[in-house]
């Protein structure tokens, strides 16, 4: 027997990496029966206004969310995990609220992750290099990088290394940005900076100006929460669309401890690349750290990443604490 599906967790727009437009999403989430519908865009709340407006006119739930890429450096792990972080409609209309947000995803991304690189691209191979004798006479500075172009990328790194710091062999620059370096740093945020944001925001410290409703929310639903996303993409068997470029569930649950710390309190487990071996580890996880449980179809279009093949019953979704 099928089951319901009452929510879908984890969907994508054409504001990050999706085919369908916010209205365009909320408009199939309709067509297939399900009543509420989370926008979790990488990195990126852009699209959400325009997914509420349009859930409003149809008679669709729409819960804000963002999928926040966090960014480990380990001696067994370096790259990047996602969490998937949702709030109430009322927070997201808060002007406060949205500049936290962004300000936060932008360390992860664009200028913010530049800055960060450069720091440990100076720790590694700068004049008080922590490791090796010094590559670099001077260290290397932001300016040098975006000089070249409002959008960096390695390329960018790797002129400012030979035109303004003088290294013209190729291997040399390689060994300073190369993915094996020790000065790499992945793209995303790191955990500790989420945790500073998602506690800010939690149910007990948000703050709003109307007291009333404040502590009316306080009671009855749950204002902002965090779940770790497809713990166990990167484990999938075999090709396939779902599987994700993720460490293997082993590493993941060496991580796990730092999420729960962070302020996580579920764990996606019903998303279309997880086997069911995976899931019966992941529901373990559940009981042991008292996570609840969330799932979605991480849709990116209509055809091979749809809509509506995962997501949560109706008596999963109140479990979570979310009244939209």
């Amino acid at each position: 027997m099928k089951k319901e599906i009452y929510a879908d967790m984890h969907n994508h727009t054409t504001a990050s990496d999706g085919d369908l437009s916010a209205e365009e999403l909320v408009q199939k989430i309709k067509s297939l029966g399900i009543a509420v519908v989370a926008i979790t865009d990488h990195d990126t709340d852009s699209s959400i206004g325009r997914a509420i407006r349009e859930g409003q006119r149809i008679g669709v739930k729409v819960l804000p969310g963002v999928e926040i890429s966090v960014r480990f450096k380990e001696d067994f792990f370096t790259g990047t995990l996602h969490i998937l972080c949702y709030f109430q409609p009322e927070l997201f209309n808060n002007s406060q609220f949205r500049d936290d947000l962004n300000n936060t995803l932008k360390m992860g991304r664009g200028d913010g992750l530049v800055r960060a690189r450069v720091d440990e691209i100076n720790k590694f191979f700068g004049p008080q290099s922590i490791i090796n004798s010094p590559i670099l006479k001077n260290e290397l500075i932001f300016e040098d990088v975006a000089s070249y172009s409002p959008t960096i990328t390695r390329r960018h790194f790797a002129l400012a290394l030979t035109q303004k710091h003088d290294i013209q062999n190729p291997d040399v620059v390689n060994q300073i940005i190369g993915n094996n370096s020790p000065a790499y740093l992945p793209s995303g945020v790191d955990l500790e900076s989420v945790t500073r944001f998602f506690m800010t925001y939690s149910v007990n410290n948000f703050k709003d100006n109307n007291s009333d409703l404040n502590n009316d929310l306080s009671k009855t639903k749950t204002q902002i929460m965090m779940a770790l996303a497809h713990p166990a993409a990167g484990s999938f068997p075999g090709s396939g669309h779902y599987k994700e470029v993720l460490p293997p569930i082993e590493i993941v649950e060496k991580l796990l401890p730092r999420f729960i710390d962070a302020g996580i309190s579920a764990i996606e487990i019903n998303y279309p690349g997880h086997i069911e071996a995976h899931r019966e580890i992941l529901r373990k996880w559940a009981l042991k750290y008292n996570l609840a449980v969330t799932g979605g179809s991480d849709c990116h279009d209509e055809s091979i990443r749809p809509p509506g093949v995962e997501g949560i019953t109706e008596e999963e979704f109140k479990k979570l604490r979310f009244m939209i």
